[in-house]
């Protein structure tokens, strides 16, 4: 029997869920473990076709789910055409299953008018009966696991049912445990207070980029802010409060991060860095003034932050100032790996101390020819 499993990218997507209790760090295969759990639902209530869909996590801007279920797992005929597909929550069986959070079997599809038949459309199959059952983390339906047409001409009954809510609880577990292994692995590489990578992560991270764009011949961009008067925020409110700031800048330089691949890190104190593969460094400024502008017009702890008494609402103090350097523009080529990221990071560097020389709150680029030039 061949089962088909989504890739990873589909499989981080969906696994990108909070949990808010303890967690019990174990390393799980989860394209291994999805395919064994269908394997043995299939052997207890042998069917002709089977499928685990999971919903996407990740809240749109009026905090509410995608609203589909992605086919992570399947087997049956046409069942690699429906890999990575996905299903909205509000058709068929599966998303009756989802949107209740309760089994539900039907012997006899075509006198059910929730049986949703552009499936069978797509896969060129023939869909008879089906059972369904709810996956449930803390209460809260993740997704489903469905078996259709059981074997050997005979009804699925509620003995079936009962067996595959067993393997839907087995699935349950599997994503919390995967959850638990991701959480653990994202501690060691995360800053603790502004959510970024941290600076070890960004070292190997920089190492990698490089090596692709030295490879490639491509160019990459790397942006270093330090914040402007954030002494200040201490010294004037405390630094509870200048905590709440840097995690406040770092959720800036985050949501104005649309480049692809790029990865920001708080690089030590008031400081942050930005990787920009296959960017240039006139993109990357471009990239730095967005970003400077908004940390310029941004007001801070405009609630009442943690061990605060009110909301201080603070705007125009905390700027920032920001060096831009690049591989092409900055650092040439005919040294290793190692010796260009220290380049690149030394001219970034300069490029901001430029930046605050030069009066703070502004973009500076430096270039091997020209020197550094501001914005």
């Amino acid at each position: 029997m061949r089962i088909n499993v989504a890739q990873k990218l589909i499989l981080d997507k969906i696994l990108e869920r909070k949990r808010k209790d303890e967690y019990r760090p174990e390393q799980l295969d989860l394209k291994v473990m999805l395919k064994e759990i269908l394997s043995w639902a299939n052997t207890f209530v042998p069917s002709e076709s089977g499928s685990i869909l999971l919903d996407d996590p990740v809240l749109n801007q009026n905090r509410e789910k995608s609203g589909v279920l992605y086919f992570v797992a399947c087997f049956g005929k046409g069942s690699g055409s429906l890999i990575e597909t996905t299903l909205p929550i509000k058709l068929g069986i599966a998303g009756q299953t989802y949107s209740t959070g309760r089994p539900y079997i039907s012997k006899k599809v075509v006198e059910d008018e929730l049986f949703y038949s552009d499936i069978d459309k797509k896969t060129n199959f023939q869909t008879r009966s089906i059972i369904c059952a709810p996956i449930k983390i803390k209460n809260s339906t993740i997704g489903v696991i469905e078996l259709i047409n059981r074997l050997n001409g005979i009804d699925y009954d509620h003995n079936d049912l009962t067996l595959l809510k067993i393997f839907a609880e087995y699935t349950s577990t599997l994503v919390q445990n995967s959850l638990d292994a991701k959480r653990f692995g994202e501690l060691s590489i995360r800053d603790n207070l502004t959510g970024l990578f941290n600076d070890r992560y960004f070292y190997d991270r920089l190492t990698k980029d490089l090596s692709r764009a030295v490879r490639r011949k491509s160019d990459l961009s790397l942006l270093f802010l330090d914040l402007d008067k954030f002494k200040e925020v201490n010294d004037a409110y405390g630094h509870l409060a200048g905590s709440s700031v840097l995690t406040e800048v770092g959720g800036i330089i985050y949501s104005k991060l649309k480049i692809k691949d790029a990865t920001a890190a708080r690089y030590g104190g008031d400081e942050y860095i930005v990787i920009l593969p296959d960017t240039s460094i006139e993109e990357a400024a471009g990239y730095g003034e967005l970003v400077r502008k908004s940390i310029e017009e941004f007001v801070f702890l405009k609630r009442r932050y943690p061990g605060g008494d009110k909301a201080l609402k603070i705007k125009g103090l905390v700027t920032a100032s920001i060096g831009v350097a690049s591989l092409r523009a900055s650092i040439g080529t005919g040294s290793t790996v190692k010796e260009i990221r220290e380049k690149i990071i030394k001219q970034a560097d300069s490029a901001m101390y430029e930046s605050k020389q030069s009066g703070k709150n502004r973009v500076t680029l430096s270039t091997a020819a020209m020197g550094p030039s501001a914005l």
